[in-house]
């Protein structure tokens, strides 16, 4: 992970009930980057030194990933909850010393920052979101196709302990279906970062942890998401969209107009290329984001 990221320290950072791994460089204006499933936040590594060359960059692994605490789940998923998950993430950035900050999520850590910029308005001061809709409207663009593509939203989420048991008899068969069957873009996962997946992915309470993450998306996540629409909140911060859209593939869904059902101010469009594009498409989302955050 050292070699993946060089000149970024290492800090484990007491957030609340637990203690995140995260790294951590450059200077300036605060942005947070939050990895997806089923990574880390070596996800970052094309992305995050080229950041930091204008702000500071910190990039956790989230509750239940890599290296940060994996707490055991509860009956009602709540320690999984997007909701717990950006509480940890905002105690994260306040010990750092950093009251407002951007968030840039991609995947699972783009639904925290869903969440962390309507909990928390007064903390985010930008959104970025890449290659997700939020669990409410997920759940109700489903259509066979999509259904298909993402077969894992309903296997992971099934009850405990079924699916930790089938992932965990051969988690690295697991692992690269699901990293190679996602990715648009030959060649774009490294040898090292794979190998950093494979290791966290190794570790049987990590294939709990995200279990009950994906268990908490198809139940409380649902119902906050619901509550917050019934409400009429909505994200106050500019939030920036980027999906990836492989050439000859048509979404069952806008993703745009989505999202603006959620914020007033957004924005975005796709990239060519399949799911991971922060290692896919690295160039254009640092120029989209430099532009965005600026």
């Amino acid at each position: 992970m050292r070699e993946l990221l060089p000149t970024f320290t290492r800090r484990r950072v007491r957030a609340g009930e637990v203690t995140l791994h995260a790294a951590v460089g450059g200077v300036g204006p605060p942005v947070v980057l939050l990895h997806g499933y089923p990574e880390t936040h070596v996800a970052w590594h094309a992305v995050a030194p080229r950041l930091a060359e204008r702000f500071t960059v910190v990039c956790p692994d989230l509750r239940g990933y890599g290296a940060s605490d994996k707490p055991p789940g509860d009956p009602d998923h709540r320690r999984y909850a997007k909701r717990t998950m950006a509480g940890d993430v905002g105690a994260l950035m306040a010990a750092l010393g950093h009251d407002r900050f951007a968030v840039v999520g991609h995947d699972r850590g783009a639904l925290v920052g869903h969440r962390l910029a309507l909990d928390s308005p007064e903390a985010v001061t930008h959104l970025a979101v890449l290659d997700v809709l939020p669990q409410l409207d997920m759940w109700a663009a489903m259509n066979r196709d999509f259904g298909l593509a993402g077969y894992h939203l309903f296997f992971l989420a099934q009850s405990a302990d079924f699916p930790e048991r089938l992932v965990g008899a051969d988690p690295d068969l697991f692992l690269t279906h699901t990293l190679r069957s996602w990715c648009g873009t030959d060649g774009a996962i490294t040898g090292q970062a794979l190998a950093a997946y494979r290791e966290a992915f190794a570790d049987p309470r990590t294939i709990h942890a995200t279990c009950e993450d994906y268990r908490a998306g198809a139940t409380v996540d649902v119902d906050h998401d619901g509550a917050d629409r019934d409400q009429g909140r909505r994200i106050e911060a500019p939030l920036l969209l980027l999906w990836g859209q492989p050439r000859g593939m048509e979404l069952p869904f806008d993703p745009l107009a989505v999202w603006r059902r959620w914020a007033a101010d957004a924005d975005g469009g796709p990239l060519p290329c399949g799911h991971f594009l922060p290692e896919e498409r690295p160039d254009e989302v640092v120029e989209a984001l430099h532009g965005f955050l600026r």
